[in-house]
């Protein structure tokens, strides 16, 4: 931080009261305690059900202090933000609840990370408040959950390993969903709505999804034309046939703002896309082709405000709810990366995660974030908006193992 009292807090777990935040609180108190050498607090805007979080967390959270701070108040927000080093936020849509809070984030140089996924409202963050998070010294980090951490992490530690077997990069990097349990809360459901509602209406939003490149820096320089898997396309390398992937159009972007922060570690050419395996033969294809229908009806229906009052009204999980705890604990994910050189040398790595992908895992990885902004950055990195791999994937890949079950492994 860039004020010179030292912080009452080393974290504050902004949005306790979400469904993902209380999931968050009770990984902390589970993994850290209430007492420990991690200082930390919840934060919302309502005191009764701040008081209902610490309850149900139990007598070890009793003691948890808890900060008062609605997230469109911004004297409030600023004063959070001084009592702290790091701020964590689940206050979701991102793009309707969370741009006051980064915006006093950037001004008083309190780091930050969230689980946001929302493509279209990264870029207004860091156009709007890169040059103040440089000033202040203040650290941003988006799409520290399920979008994006397995990905960019995922293909940070296969350069790493390619460039100790190859003493070079993989020039493309293809990942693929093996296998995955899960379920969808309400809160990522209301923010995919948020995004299809925006875009209906903003031609120059539609073009600005649509580039692979929408989170890079302006001076980024990369001109490689990216796969989009849309439609069902049979992979030789998996010999399975693949559809597309809901979390690609984010986790591909800040995979290439990742190597744009590493100085083009993967190079100026890198390609990389995303998908979801289906099964082999006719089977396969038919799944495939199910995904693609399904999601692209998902899509158009979230866009007119008629059959978008369908979903929201009749379809979709309201936000609030989510998968119960047992599914949470019973989810997982197996994520396949293969990687490829100029020379043509080939790499193959997984991502292996336990717990709903989604929130039991997510808060996992977003908790161990938070600790990683604490306790592992060295005060001398800038401030300014990264990646998580760019600012934290070192220490991460460290983490995750250890203490968020998501394993990183190289497949023989």
């Amino acid at each position: 931080m860039s004020t010179s009292s030292p912080a009452q807090f080393d974290l504050v777990v902004f949005g306790a009261t979400s469904f993902v935040g209380q999931i968050l609180c009770r990984y902390l108190v589970d993994t850290f305690g209430t007492e420990g050498a991690l200082k930390w607090a919840i934060a919302g805007r309502s005191q009764a059900k701040l008081d209902q979080v610490r309850n149900e967390l139990g007598l070890d959270a009793a003691r948890l202090p808890a900060l008062i701070a609605d997230a469109a108040d911004d004297s409030a927000l600023r004063e959070l933000c001084q009592r702290t080093h790091t701020v964590v936020s689940t206050v979701g849509p991102y793009a309707l609840y969370g741009e006051p809070l980064v915006r006093a984030c950037a001004e008083t140089g309190t780091h930050y990370c969230d689980l946001t996924g929302e493509v279209q409202w990264i870029p207004r963050m860091i156009s709007r408040y890169e040059d103040a998070a440089r000033a202040s010294g203040a650290r941003i980090v988006h799409c520290c959950g399920f979008d994006s951490i397995p990905s960019d992490l995922g293909v940070y530690f296969l350069q790493k390993e390619a460039e100790k077997r190859f003493a070079a990069p993989c020039s493309s990097v293809a990942m693929r969903v093996k296998a995955a349990k899960g379920g969808v809360s309400g809160g990522t459901v209301a923010s995919m709505m948020n995004v299809a509602r925006e875009a209906a209406s903003d031609s120059d939003l539609r073009k600005q999804l649509a580039n692979p490149y929408a989170l890079c820096p302006p001076e980024h320089g990369f001109t490689a034309r990216q796969r989009n898997v849309s439609t069902p396309v049979f992979d030789a390398d998996f010999q399975a046939w693949s559809g597309p992937f809901v979390m690609a159009g984010i986790n591909t972007r800040i995979v290439h703002r990742s190597n744009a922060l590493l100085g083009n570690a993967y190079g100026a050419q890198f390609r990389y896309d995303e998908a979801m395996l289906t099964g082999s033969g006719f089977g396969g294809r038919m799944k495939a082709l199910g995904l693609a229908t399904g999601m692209g009806a998902f899509l158009a229906a979230a866009v007119l405000p008629p059959t978008r009052w369908v979903l929201e009204k009749f379809v979709v999980p309201k936000p609030g709810e989510g998968p119960t705890p047992t599914a949470q604990k019973t989810g997982f994910y197996d994520l396949r990366f293969i990687g490829k050189t100029e020379a043509g040398e080939s790499l193959q790595v997984k991502v292996v995660g336990q717990g709903d992908p989604g929130y039991g895992s997510t808060a996992k990885m977003l908790g161990q974030a938070a600790v990683a902004l604490v306790q592992d950055v060295d005060d001398k990195v800038p401030g300014g908006f990264w990646t998580p791999a760019s600012l934290i994937g070192d220490a991460l890949l460290k983490r995750l193992p250890e203490a968020a079950d998501v394993r990183f492994e190289v497949v023989d």
